[in-house]
């Protein structure tokens, strides 16, 4: 585990550029996604040292770290509390889907806290509760 944290590590102070797609600053529609520059007058795929590098494999972090949680953990995604059977809690994570609503999402969570499991996007569900309205009687002073 020594050994992967320090790989995870050197993958965080690598000083990698931010990829940036060519012509970004100026149409807003443009999503911040790379896409390869390939038009035949285009300086960023020519290389030119002001417009930004390309993705080499260089860049690439080390293959043992290599799509893990910078919390050193590998990342499961979870979508109901049957997933959680067979996980590993020293070496996985638990990365609940979005499309999975509150009620499952607190069973998940709940399920996930009994088998020692860490979830890297837990939810304080106790406010989705809604609480119990106290219904005022009305007394007649007639009677």
């Amino acid at each position: 585990m020594d050994e992967r944290r320090k790989l995870i590590r050197v993958r965080t102070q690598h000083n990698k550029p931010a990829f940036k797609r060519r012509g970004l600053h100026r149409k807003v529609k443009l999503d911040d996604v790379w896409r390869r520059p390939r038009g035949l007058h285009s300086k960023q795929r020519r290389q030119f040292r002001a417009k930004g590098v390309l993705p080499r494999p260089g860049y690439g972090s080390p293959a043992a770290v290599r799509g893990m949680h910078p919390s050193g953990y590998e990342e499961v995604r979870v979508f109901s509390p049957a997933d959680l059977a067979g996980l590993n809690p020293e070496v996985q994570a638990v990365r609940i889907a979005g499309s999975v609503g509150n009620r499952k999402r607190g069973e998940i969570q709940a399920r996930a806290l009994e088998l020692g499991l860490k979830v890297l996007n837990a939810k304080d569900l106790t406010r989705a509760a809604p609480e119990p309205v106290a219904v005022e009687e009305e007394v007649n002073e007639d009677e």
